[in-house]
């Protein structure tokens, strides 16, 4: 079976999220959205919300499963018996970043990593962005699931 992850905070997921999910379920037997939970930093939306989000978000897709990890990704791929990680590159500021980690999770553990780039709809689109437009009263709206949306939105009133 071919298995890949696709990493990340997802707080909270985005369309441009989404579409790196989507196509990738198209290339392997199953992809597992992973989640890391970091100690060290507290996102607007708990891990339990941000799985329940990419749950329903995903569930279009027969083969996405959506799970949290902590530590290291390749240990994360490890216990998921995923051989490929997967991830999305807006501009060349993220492969700059990307490939040094692509680079050191081979080296780790012989997990390689597909860079898919992202649809030009999403190219400049990120979780930070996307709260600081809402947070400011903007309309983000287009960039996220509906329902996301409107938990952004509502969160942010709490203030």
């Amino acid at each position: 079976m071919r298995r890949a992850v696709c990493p990340g905070s997802f707080d909270p997921v985005t369309n441009g999220h989404l579409d790196i999910i989507g196509r990738a379920s198209r290339l392997f037997d199953e992809v597992i959205v992973g989640v890391l939970i970091n100690q060290s930093k507290s996102g607007l939306f708990t891990v339990e919300e941000r799985l329940d989000m990419l749950r329903e978000v995903t569930a279009k897709y027969g083969n996405v499963r959506v799970e949290s990890f902590h530590g290291l990704l390749v240990d994360f791929c490890r216990a998921q018996q995923a051989a490929v990680v997967v991830k999305g590159l807006r501009a060349v500021s993220d492969f700059d970043y990307e490939l040094q980690m692509a680079q050191m999770n081979i080296g780790l553990s012989g997990v390689e990593t597909l860079f898919m780039p992202t649809n030009p709809l999403y190219s400049f689109l990120s979780s930070s962005l996307v709260k600081d437009v809402v947070k400011w009263g903007g309309d983000a709206s287009g960039y996220l699931p509906d329902f996301v949306a409107e938990l952004l939105a509502a969160r942010l009133r709490q203030g």
